[in-house]
């Protein structure tokens, strides 16, 4: 494909994604596959002679869609949003195109400096405290993990929280090794965390204790305080805490006004996932949820969910950078990442704030969606979701067949029939059967329970009418068989 091609059909593919995008909730938003289904449809091995651009693309509709679960459709209320928008679609175009990798400065100088930019553009939105911005007298700053989830930023939180207290003990106990301080040390989450949370402790190699939860699903101060006091009766070493705000079964919101002051008495590291909810406090009435942020160390959501900025991106912030660059910054740094400017600025090495070495022009993505939208119109993407949950919410309460399992404070509803586990758990099965829209469940309080996640940038009131008229046609069939 030479570049007269690649122009022709860089046309005709926008033209597909578009016509994709504006006819999406014509499709089954849930496939009807069986798992192995594409391996009947593609040879068993790649093509020895080249193949026609047009072959490809016929199959895309023949082998690729039937299996495409779309999350962009308006009938998509399962697990949290991906977020999508057309300017962020032609940034990660461009950064196709540009290629090359950000590990130093020297190895591709945009890559460094718009992402330090883009993450004090996004920390200011937010209202961060000072420290956690790079372009201050601070000695924290951002960075967008390369992963690029919450996960790594979790991951990263543990490792250089893991580091810090060990160097803590070592120098107030010179003689104790790494081997013998590690099997004390004990990091804390809520029972209701994310599964990446645990998993960041197994790879990191610490024990990690879950924090039971309030009414509202949130880990509260009395109880980390209690458990704090029994583990070091025992013993043990706390270090971190993995606070969330935006829980995936609930969206319920940790207690960080509680739990960070007492991080901070107890010298522990103190992470906020906010992987979901993040995005929201850009919106003034959803900032306080975020009050207690100046006692943590680190910070993170994903504007790849609810920002409008396709995926990857999530972004970290840190209070002192050292901390983090500590944990992989190399005792002799190799000749080939030398350069003449590698003194200047903290983020010149920025293969150190993150596992991977090498790096992708994220940030542009960021750079196009703050630039078009504004702030105003992303805050009214946010609003707009909100509302459409409350909507949603409104429906539910006026059917007393009905109940709320959760309180309603974003884009996230949890409801189940009034009733047994198994009546809500054969609802659901009708409803992935029925492929008109689709959901996901999750266990509160012992109750099967169904989530309810406004995700679509282009879901909109009509779309939520007819998920409930849907949802409550299906109901009434169960309840007129035998035995309900």
């Amino acid at each position: 494909m030479d570049a007269a091609e690649f122009r022709r059909r860089g046309k005709e593919m926008v033209d597909y994604m578009a016509n994709y995008l504006a006819n999406i909730e014509q499709r089954p938003v849930y496939p009807d596959v069986k798992p192995g289904y594409l391996r009947s449809l593609i040879p068993t091995e790649a093509p020895l002679e080249p193949e026609n651009y047009e072959d490809v693309i016929k199959d895309v509709e023949r082998v690729i869609m039937p299996g495409v679960t779309h999350w962009h459709s308006p009938y998509f209320y399962a697990y949290f949003p991906t977020a999508s928008s057309y300017p962020a679609m032609l940034a990660d175009m461009l950064c196709g195109a540009i290629g090359g990798m950000g590990f130093t400065w020297a190895s591709n100088p945009v890559i460094t400096e718009l992402e330090i930019v883009m993450l004090d553009w996004l920390g200011k939105m937010l209202k961060l405290p000072e420290h956690f911005i790079a372009g201050t007298h601070g000695q924290g700053g951002g960075v967008i993990q390369v992963g690029s989830t919450a996960s790594e930023a979790t991951l990263m939180s543990v490792l250089a929280a893991r580091c810090k207290a060990i160097q803590q003990v070592q120098a107030s106990n010179p003689g104790q090794s790494e081997a013998e301080i590690l099997p004390k040390l004990v990091a804390y989450t809520s029972e209701q965390a994310h599964s990446s949370v645990e998993r960041a402790s197994l790879i990191g190699g610490v024990l990690m204790k879950k924090v039971p939860t309030d009414d509202n699903y949130a880990v509260g101060g009395g109880m980390f305080k209690k458990m704090l006091e029994e583990d070091k009766a025992a013993g043990l070493i706390p270090f971190y805490l993995c606070a969330t705000l935006g829980t995936t079964p609930s969206c319920g919101f940790d207690h960080i006004t509680e739990l960070g002051p007492i991080c901070n008495k107890e010298n522990m590291w103190m992470h906020i996932d906010a992987a979901y909810a993040g995005s929201a406090f850009i919106c003034p009435e959803f900032r306080p949820l975020l009050n207690g942020v100046e006692f943590a160390d680190s910070f993170n959501f994903n504007p790849h969910k609810w920002l409008l900025t396709n995926f990857d991106c999530s972004t970290m912030w840190v209070k002192k950078r050292d901390d983090i660059i500590g944990v992989f910054k190399h005792s002799d740094q190799p000749f080939y990442l030398k350069h003449e400017h590698q003194d200047y600025n903290h983020s010149s090495l920025l293969q150190n704030w993150q596992i991977p070495h090498g790096r992708r022009f994220r940030s542009l993505k960021l750079w196009f969606v703050f630039r078009m939208y504004g702030i105003q119109g992303l805050q009214a993407h946010i609003r707009k979701q909100v509302a459409l949950a409350k909507e949603f919410e409104s429906l539910v309460r006026a059917d007393k067949r009905f109940e709320i399992c959760a309180e309603v404070i974003m884009g996230l509803v949890c409801f189940r029939l009034k009733g047994s586990n198994q009546l809500t758990e054969l609802l659901l099965k009708r409803i992935t059967e029925s492929r008109e829209i689709h959901l996901v469940p999750c266990h509160l309080s012992g109750r099967f329970v169904l989530r309810f996640a406004i995700c679509a940038r282009t879901t909109d009131s009509r779309h939520i009418q007819q998920a409930w008229r849907h949802i409550t046609q299906l109901t009434f069939e169960i309840l007129q068989e035998p035995n309900h």
